[in-house]
């Protein structure tokens, strides 16, 4: 066995030592595959995954999309359960329509390529020897989502590591 060195990369993940013995995992290049696959990048960006008005409803009247909504919405989920926790609500709520996604649904899933543009170095930091207390809330729309009328509200806590910008 030889020792090749510092690791770079690992399954496309971005590994990147820091001065203070932290080690930061981010997906750069993965962010501008997806977005040059989807067409999308050279688009503005955005500084959330999801506009606070918007409110999807599947609707069996409505037309079907012609879009690659499935396969954008797979991608997305494999940068959300490796790396971006961030886009995760986004990417939840986007993939309740997979059954039969509408033009509304996939402009969503384009508002969160847009907010990918603007934050393709964001990632996940673990800091040696921290005592981070990382607390993540969100709630505040009783019965906003018009789909089924649910609250959505949960609390975590995730010690030593930080969301890095």
């Amino acid at each position: 066995m030889t020792d090749s060195g510092k690791c770079a990369f690992v399954l496309g993940i971005e590994l990147v030592d820091g001065p203070d013995g932290s080690v930061t995992m981010c997906q750069r290049r993965y962010v501008d595959d997806i977005l040059k696959r989807f067409g999308m990048d050279e688009c503005k960006a955005v500084v959330s995954p999801v506009d606070i008005s918007t409110r999807l409803i599947s609707s069996d009247a409505a037309t079907k999309v012609n879009a690659p909504f499935r396969e954008a919405v797979g991608a997305l989920m494999h940068l959300m359960t490796a790396t971006r926790p961030d886009i995760a609500y986004a990417v939840g709520y986007v993939s309740r329509f997979m059954e039969n996604p509408q033009e509304e649904h996939w402009v969503a899933v384009k508002r969160i390529f847009r907010y990918l543009q603007g934050t393709k170095t964001h990632g996940i930091c673990f800091k040696p020897g921290d005592n981070i207390d990382f607390r993540g809330y969100s709630d505040a729309d009783w019965a906003g989502d018009l789909a089924d009328r649910n609250e959505l509200g949960q609390q975590e806590a995730v010690k030593r590591v930080a969301v890095y910008e």
